[in-house]
């Protein structure tokens, strides 16, 4: 296999063993399990999870005399166990082998990207110099998603005798995977009951504790061993009360060894079209094909999607962006958009976060609206169906209009912990992270950006219009006049920022007129006015009926899109009202004392201190406003508030809070890069080279072992695809602005833009080629540097990029080809 396509470690690290096993996790977007040793279990060094997408159970916990609600993505039964042990001829049996025992002498695992497989290669060797090779090769499979399977090749050197295989289904599994949480209750499964079948199966069943959804696990284990691989070798069942397990004792010789195939089906009470989960994995596991079947169908099923989903970068930034592609889509597959499920932070990888779903699908749905709208679209109805929930939390704090969680997850409540732990100092504090009320803007533009780049009117007349309108009321009705500034005025918020969730020595949370959040409300407004200028006359006052909305306060929503108050100090667009007020931080100072401030709340949290005393934010807060929108947007945006923004102007605001960002998110550095790429170009590769490899290298000290950073992963794609690119969907055209970097200023990938399907972009140096499939169809209208384009359908064309000066390159125009 190509390495551009595999993620490989050689040699076993049992310290860095939690981090690879997130890094190879196996998934479908239905479910996924953490790439563990089948043989492990959990601890300290390995952490063995199953997730499926939207299976979340809510428990009580006692945290300092109070009692603490949280809702889990649930970690399920595990159904990789397989462990193995050598019973040699005239000898006692060995141990039970594991790449934590010392007969361990060789080990290899890979991830293959092409084929979405995981293979392992170890080699053991006991004090009498006999040898195991195993080799071992599991999927989840991509078009099937309630199909796992796991192929185990047994080898025997120096010894004859027998093998001795337990495989089974655990199901006494808690949600531990995260330090910080294991004060928690963590117990979600109960009701287990284990069962067999003929045919070599065994099936486990139980359901959640609180939301009762039943969990059905059956597994088919068979072997072939000899020389002439005779299959009739069955495994003897055992029921254990939360467990069920199948031994086999197989004949091994140096010149014949053991094949293991073990196949899994996995089905909950939320499927559709079942009658039960345990008929129907039972039912799939009996009907599924032998592994080399299996494995063909299932590596059909990706070579279909990486079509859908082409992204070629060379070097090192193209294979890291690959593994960065996989996991977004075995998070977020074909699968998911038939799926009640949103974009849950860190994936189906771990459990930090709770398997919430913030606002990550802001860096996530401009990548799949081009590749996978129909997952975009199905993510967006996650949303729609949680807006009775948002528009209930608003009516709670007196409001009118939608008010979006900060932390969602199965019902659209508010999920945002009341306390949250400080692992530096031990301490439980207060979370006010739920005032992040920024993530309704954060839907509404998802809303937005996914209409204009696949042309889908009807779901913006419909669903679409009634989020982006429920939101925009809560922006209006929090907004207050104040006479003495002339201008409205949000109060009590927080920003992306985080570390500042009130002012120094103020008993009262939030912040006023925090910048990312009046900005973005006043564009929701401004595009919910659009939205009923454009819509049909009979579907606009039906909307309005629906919402109960008097036309009249249109009028007042265009006053309050136009007059937010956006605070400048010294030439610079304040984070909130009041920053400059706040102490310089002695950045040398602690970065002498501590190294790594990413997480530098916590550090003053520890000390006594606290960040809302400082000019100093963990992530990019004003600064995302120049990764929603383009330069010229952005000024159009600052213009109809009254506020003029040249380039120098945010030149100068950048400057500002660069110097002033400890990066304690995984985002920070991506969007970083996104802005500094278009103010100091030679600046921006340090942060887009952080940003990517952010999770493989683990850069924030622990994190990525419980979970993958989903947004910063996608957002480093959509950095090539949009941002080196400059492409925008409006207009019904494709706007580019290239500005690339050096590092990353050749590229290729395939688009889907409105009903035309691979649509071809290859960048190479000055030029730009675009080239569209023959079909029926118009052609792809194309705007550049003030010029207008159509590319016909089953044609191509170089177009030359303007240098940075504004002038076009000269040369002539290659014939179509790379």
């Amino acid at each position: 296999m190509a390495r551009g396509w595999v993620w490989a470690y050689e040699g076993y690290e049992p310290k860095e063993e939690r981090l690879r096993e997130a890094l190879c996790t196996l998934g479908n977007g239905y479910f996924a399990t953490r790439g563990a040793a089948p043989e492990t279990t959990a601890g300290e060094t390995h952490y063995p999870g199953t997730y499926v997408a939207g299976c979340y159970n809510r428990l009580i916990s006692s945290v300092q005399g109070r009692q603490v609600e949280n809702e889990d993505m649930v970690n399920l039964p595990n159904w990789l166990p397989l462990r193995y042990r050598i019973r040699p001829a005239g000898s006692r049996p060995g141990p039970w082998l594991t790449p934590d025992h010392t007969h361990l002498v060789e080990h290899r695992q890979a991830l293959d990207l092409r084929g979405g497989t995981l293979t392992r290669r170890s080699v053991y060797e006991d004090g009498s110099g006999r040898r195991l090779t195993v080799e071992q090769e599991r999927l989840v499979h991509m078009g099937d998603p309630h199909l796992a399977a796991l192929h185990t090749v047994f080898g025997a050197e120096g010894w004859s005798g027998e093998l001795e295989v337990e495989a089974g289904i655990d199901g006494d599994i808690r949600n531990n995977g995260v330090a910080r949480y294991r004060e928690l209750a963590d117990r979600h499964l109960t009701g287990w009951e284990t069962g067999t079948e003929p045919g070599s199966t065994v099936w486990l069943r139980c359901r959640t504790v609180e939301s009762d959804i039943g969990i059905a696990l059956a597994a088919r284990t068979v072997a072939s061993c000899g020389p002439e691989g005779n299959g009739d070798h069955r495994a003897e069942p055992e029921q254990r009360p939360r467990s069920v397990h199948q031994t086999l004792l197989l004949p091994i010789t140096p010149d014949a060894g053991a094949v293991v195939d073990k196949t899994v089906g996995l089905y909950t009470s939320r499927d559709p079209a079942i009658g039960s989960p345990l008929r129907a994995a039972v039912a799939a596991v009996d009907g599924a094909p032998v592994y080399a079947r299996l494995r063909a169908s299932h590596g059909k099923a990706w070579a279909d999607l990486w079509q859908q989903a082409k992204l070629e970068v060379p070097g090192e930034p193209g294979h890291i962006l690959r593994l960065h592609l996989f996991h977004v889509l075995q998070t977020l597959s074909p699968h998911t958009a038939e799926l009640d499920v949103g974009v849950p932070a860190r994936g189906l990888h771990g459990e930090a976060y709770r398997g919430h779903v913030f606002w990550d699908e802001l860096f996530v749905l401009p990548f799949l609206n081009l590749h996978l709208p129909e997952v975009s679209r199905g993510l967006l109805d996650y949303r729609h169906r949680r807006l009775p929930a948002a528009c209930a939390a608003a009516r709670a704090v007196g409001r009118e209009g939608a008010m979006y969680p900060w932390q969602s997850a199965d019902e659209g409540r508010e999920e945002t912990q009341e306390v949250h732990l400080n692992p530096r100092s031990g301490r439980w504090l207060p979370d006010r992270s739920r005032l992040q009320h920024h993530v309704g803007s954060a839907v509404a533009y998802n809303v937005w950006q996914y209409c204009q780049a696949t042309g889908d009117t009807e779901y913006l007349y419909s669903k679409g219009a009634e989020m982006i309108m429920q939101i925009a009321r809560f922006w209006a009705d929090s907004a207050e006049w104040d006479d003495s500034i002339g201008r409205y005025r949000i109060r009590g918020v927080v920003g992306p920022d985080e570390y500042h969730d009130a002012y120094p020595d103020s008993d009262a949370a939030g912040l006023d007129d925090n910048t990312y959040t009046n900005v973005t409300a006043a564009w929701v407004l401004a595009r919910a006015g659009e939205l009923c200028r454009a819509l049909p006359p009979s579907r606009c006052r039906q909307l309005l009926e629906l919402i109960r909305l008097d036309p009249a306060e249109l009028d007042r929503w265009d006053d309050i899109s136009r007059r937010l108050y956006v605070p400048h100090h010294r030439g610079v667009i304040s984070q909130f009202a009041g920053y400059e007020d706040l102490e310089e931080l002695d950045w040398a100072g602690y970065r002498q004392r501590y190294g790594d401030i990413r997480r530098l709340d916590r550090i003053l949290e520890a000390e006594g201190d606290t960040a809302n005393r400082y000019q100093a934010s963990k992530q990019a807060d004003v600064l995302m406003l120049g990764y929603l929108f383009s330069p010229k947007e952005l000024a159009a945006l600052f213009r109809r508030l009254g506020h003029p923004l040249d380039d120098e102007a945010w030149r100068t605001t950048v400057d500002y809070y660069v110097g002033r960002t400890s990066h304690g998110s995984t985002l920070s550095s991506l969007v970083h890069a996104w802005v500094l790429a278009r103010v100091h170009r030679d600046d921006a590769w340090a942060y887009c080279e952080e940003a990517l490899i952010g999770d493989v290298a683990d850069i924030q000290g622990g994190t990525t072992e419980e979970g993958i950073h989903l947004g910063a992963m996608a957002g480093t794609l959509d950095f090539v695809q949009r941002g080196m690119t400059g492409l925008e969907t409006r207009d019904d055209a494709l706007w580019l602005a290239p500005a690339t970097l050096p590092q990353l200023s050749k590229f290729r990938m395939r688009l889907r833009f409105r009903r035309h399907w691979d649509v071809d972009l290859r960048l190479r140096a000055e030029r730009l080629r675009i080239a569209v499939p023959d079909s029926e169809r118009p052609g792809v209208r194309v705007r550049l540097d003030g010029s207008a384009y159509v590319i016909e359908p089953g044609t191509a064309r170089w177009l030359e990029l303007p240098d940075d000066d504004g002038n076009h390159m000269s040369g002539d125009h290659p014939p179509g080809g790379s």
